[in-house]
């Protein structure tokens, strides 16, 4: 009985989810001013909302009915739920590549949650989303460049590469010298995006508090408060472009003893819209790449120490903290000044990339966090020193 309603909730939860939108697609694009945009909502949102409900209805039922009567904390239990774990993540992986746009973003985002998803969902996400991001053809980022800026991109700068160093879940780069000779990097946002990600915002809200009202065990309603506060703020690249000189600023005038060790690539505001945005191109290392940062004659635990000096000026000075601080994001690249250390190496200097996510810490937030560092370092003192010297000495 048990399984025939759950098959039945299934059911129901597709043709409700279709029904729904096929309904008014004709009024949609009838009254829409934008016809042609409007048109490729009404066929790409019902397509995905069909494939969410499907997915999240399986991985519910799948759940709910292999976790069925099973002991709790028995060790049958905890291997049936490993087993349904992994076939979850693998549908929830097939159905963001299938969909692309945000649901990459959503994916990605699942595989930095070890904290609170099971382990097979994050290791199932980091294999395959980090490396596996959606690339636009250069027409579609011809077509960006005309409906921002009014012309295409060999119009607008005297070089353009039309094969992009790097692809994200929301953009990607392509390197450009503006008329004047500067190198610059230039960001421009997947079409895909620009069309159906309020729409696609909207299924997933729709989705998850429909599952939790059919399934209250199967609560992800975090996953809406994380999308509605992020998502428009990486997709307003005028956000970042902002963002990135509040950062700097703040260096300037809070953390000046280190503000010269901490960069940021100048923003072009002419050629910049919230669609595109184009910056200063950086040479320099990735932040993990020991190897490469050596060879610039900068020593690797001069720039651990000043990743963590930034981060800490960040959340406990600042109070305005970079949320997307990974490899590719920081860049390590000799101090321009040519400053050397007592034995002679190079001094690094730290460049910010990617400034769309930055979140705002109150007072109390960072008082109470640096309180909570203090108190772990007061703890752990003791133990510090008996690992160092001999219990005797000690």
């Amino acid at each position: 009985m048990a399984t025939r309603s759950l098959w039945r909730t299934r059911g129901k939860l597709a043709v409700a989810a279709a029904a729904l939108l096929t309904g008014g697609a004709t009024a949609t694009v009838a009254t829409s001013e934008d016809p042609a945009t409007a048109l490729k909502l009404c066929t790409a949102v019902p397509v995905r909302l069909y494939r969410n409900t499907v997915t999240a209805a399986s991985i519910a039922f799948d759940y709910e009915y292999s976790l069925w009567g099973l002991s709790e904390g028995s060790v049958e239990k905890a291997k049936v739920k490993h087993e349904v774990h992994l076939r979850s993540a693998r549908k929830l992986q097939e159905l963001c590549f299938k969909n692309g746009g945000i649901y990459i973003k959503l994916g990605q985002h699942l595989g930095q949650l070890e904290y609170l998803v099971p382990e097979e969902y994050v290791q199932t996400m980091r294999e395959s989303m980090l490396n596996k991001c959606p690339v636009s053809s250069y027409d579609q980022v011809c077509e960006v460049f005309k409906k921002e800026l009014g012309e295409t991109p060999d119009k607008i700068f005297e070089e353009f590469d039309p094969v992009p160093i790097a692809s994200a879940s929301l953009a990607q780069v392509h390197v450009a010298r503006t008329l004047d000779g500067q190198k610059v990097a230039v960001k421009v946002q997947h079409t895909h995006m620009t069309d159906t990600a309020t729409a696609d915002r909207a299924t997933v809200e729709v989705l998850v508090n429909t599952l939790h009202g059919v399934f209250p065990s199967f609560d992800y309603r975090w996953l809406i408060d994380e999308i509605r506060e992020s998502l428009p703020k990486e997709l307003d690249f005028l956000v970042e472009a902002k963002n990135s000189e509040k950062c700097l600023e703040n260096f300037r005038k809070l953390s000046p003893h280190i503000a010269e060790y901490v960069y940021a690539p100048k923003v072009h505001w002419n050629l910049s819209t919230s669609k595109l945005l184009t910056m200063e191109f950086m040479d320099g290392a990735h932040v993990n790449d020991v190897k490469t940062i050596q060879k610039l004659g900068i020593q690797p635990n001069e720039v651990a120490t000043l990743v963590s000096q930034v981060f800490a000026e960040m959340m406990f000075r600042h109070g305005f903290v970079h949320c997307d601080p990974h490899a590719a994001n920081l860049i390590v690249r000799p101090l321009p000044s040519g400053k050397r250390t007592i034995l002679g190496k190079r001094k690094p200097q730290l460049v910010l990339l990617d400034h769309g996510l930055y979140k705002e810490l109150d007072f109390t937030t960072r008082f109470n966090y640096a309180s909570l560092w203090k108190v772990h370092f007061y703890f752990h003192l003791p133990s510090l020193f008996t690992g160092i010297f001999p219990l005797s000495m000690a």
